[in-house]
């Protein structure tokens, strides 16, 4: 069993699989993109596959995938099929942009994927080509329809930024919940890589939008879950990660992998371990060693805030997967 100092368990990986992407979303990295990283300072898969084996003997119950774009990294369904072949009951997960999925889909299922969460952030053209970058919307409304045929587990995430697609989160709710999907409103993370007029929208602000023409109620979230959920009258039930509070990570029972080797114990904590050379040397004991490290400094809060008040993350959420 992986237990940190504060005696949480330990039980969620999260992997980068590159810090490449097809969008330049403004939340997330400049618009320039990010700087190439050679094959020599990338995991491959195998040494990727090799510490996820230490982990789920360890007690690993949940794997999820991420990026940057995990699906602009050629054959992930292969690396899904290594996983998912070692361990056939574990919760197998990606988060992705969807632009990719009309192309793929059909082969992450095939190798073992079991659940999507996808990106949304508005449905308006116009919107969608401002805040990636790029003409997209299309292609993520197709990803999304090939996810829900290929009867993925789904889910969609919305970062609620003011002035931008605040006048449509009602409307997202109701596409995701005529798509079988549940939303999930999430707080935009200030962060160096970011646009820096972006403003997001809180918690409060963002069930006042929903409270105007659906009543709801606040129902018990999972226990290692960051998402707050909430159901309608009608039982749709949808959720808000705000992890600007403390209580975020009071349960928290995550460790992250990028893409070049870094074990990271926070989504919002700089410091980290790697563990690309002793993958690299075949040395599964260095790697635990390593492990038990991060384990050890996992820190019990997140430095979202503090009496200065809110903290800008230096680290890329492309390179964590946020």
């Amino acid at each position: 069993m992986l237990v940190d100092s504060f005696g949480r368990v330990i039980d969620y990986l999260r992997i980068s699989l590159t810090q490449r992407c097809n969008f330049r979303c403004r939340y997330c990295m400049p618009e320039e993109g990010v700087p190439g990283v050679g094959h020599e300072n990338v995991l491959s898969y195998e040494e990727m596959f090799e510490f996820v084996k230490v982990c789920i003997d360890g007690g690993v119950k949940k794997v999820r995938l991420t990026g940057g774009e995990p699906l602009v990294r050629k054959d992930v369904d292969k690396f899904i099929r290594m996983i998912s072949d070692y361990a056939p009951n574990l919760d197998l997960a990606m988060t992705t942009n969807g632009f990719l999925l009309p192309q793929v889909g059909a082969k992450l299922k095939d190798a073992g994927l079991k659940r999507l969460n996808i990106s949304l952030d508005t449905l308006d053209p116009q919107k969608a080509a401002f805040i990636a970058r790029r003409d997209i919307l299309d292609g993520v409304l197709k990803g999304i329809k090939t996810a829900s045929e290929l009867g993925f587990a789904l889910k969609l995430n919305t970062v609620a930024l003011r002035k931008i697609n605040e006048g449509e989160l009602v409307s997202l709710l109701e596409f995701a919940r005529d798509m079988g999907a549940q939303i999930r409103y999430i707080e935009y993370m200030e962060n160096s890589h970011a646009a820096s007029a972006l403003e997001g929208l809180r918690r409060d602000e963002i069930l006042e939008i929903i409270g105007r023409k659906y009543p709801f109620r606040e129902i018990t979230k999972s226990p290692n879950s960051p998402s707050e959920l909430y159901e309608l009258s009608d039982g749709y039930k949808f959720g808000i990660i705000d992890p600007h509070k403390h209580d975020f990570c009071a349960t928290c029972n995550r460790l992250r992998l990028s893409s070049e080797g870094m074990l990271i114990p926070c989504l919002y904590f700089e410091e980290g371990r790697s563990i690309l050379k002793a993958m690299r040397e075949h040395d599964i004991d260095a790697a635990c060693e390593i492990l038990a490290q991060v384990l050890r400094e996992k820190p019990e809060k997140n430095k979202w805030a503090d009496a200065e008040g809110v903290k800008i993350s230096n680290r890329g959420f492309f390179q964590t997967g946020g």
